[in-house]
């Protein structure tokens, strides 16, 4: 990954407004999700702009008072949008923010597919890496059980195996078929 002056700024920014964020199941820094997210990226794309969102992709669901506007401001349309794009509404209950958002994939953006896609190979290889440091307690920071996380990432692959084509979408079935032999034994 080249880190370009648009790159540098999302990671700066990142780090600024996930401080103090832990991931859940473990007690790592939040950044190191965004950060993995952008280097899963950098795998299959160049886009600067890409990889920004995808160093952003969680601040307008994770980080009080920062919105839209403050990203547009602060990124460009063109980031800003991509990261509304995979933004889960976090007033909805669980099932209904997921399956809104397995609904959305099917008419996103490529560009956002790509983050939707990196962000799901990172958080299934957190899910079983945690999961083999920790075990079952780890779920009980989570507002659903494996079965239902696990039904949430395959439903995912299922409209990305339709819609994106290319390696990214066989790491992200790597990844859940490691999580679920992980998770399920």
């Amino acid at each position: 990954m080249k880190l370009t002056p648009l790159i540098q700024k999302a990671l700066r920014k990142a780090s600024e407004l996930h401080l103090g964020q832990c991931r859940k199941g473990s007690e790592l820094p939040y950044i190191i999700h965004p950060v993995s997210v952008a280097i899963i990226l950098s795998n299959y794309t160049n886009d600067e702009k890409i990889i920004a969102a995808g160093l952003l992709h969680d601040v307008l669901e994770d980080v009080p008072n920062y919105c839209f506007a403050d990203l547009k401001r602060d990124f460009g349309i063109k980031v800003a949008n991509l990261v509304k794009e995979v933004t889960e509404d976090k007033m909805a209950t669980w099932q209904t923010r997921k399956e809104k958002y397995i609904d959305h994939l099917k008419s996103a953006s490529r560009e956002a597919l790509l983050i939707a896609a990196a962000d799901k190979i990172h958080n299934l290889r957190s899910h079983a890496d945690d999961h083999r440091a920790i075990g079952k307690e780890m779920w009980k920071k989570f507002n659903a059980s494996p079965e239902k996380n696990l039904w949430f990432y395959g439903e995912v692959i299922k409209v990305l195996k339709k819609r994106l084509k290319g390696n990214i979408v066989k790491e992200l079935e790597s990844a859940y078929r490691e999580a679920k032999r992980v998770i399920l034994g």
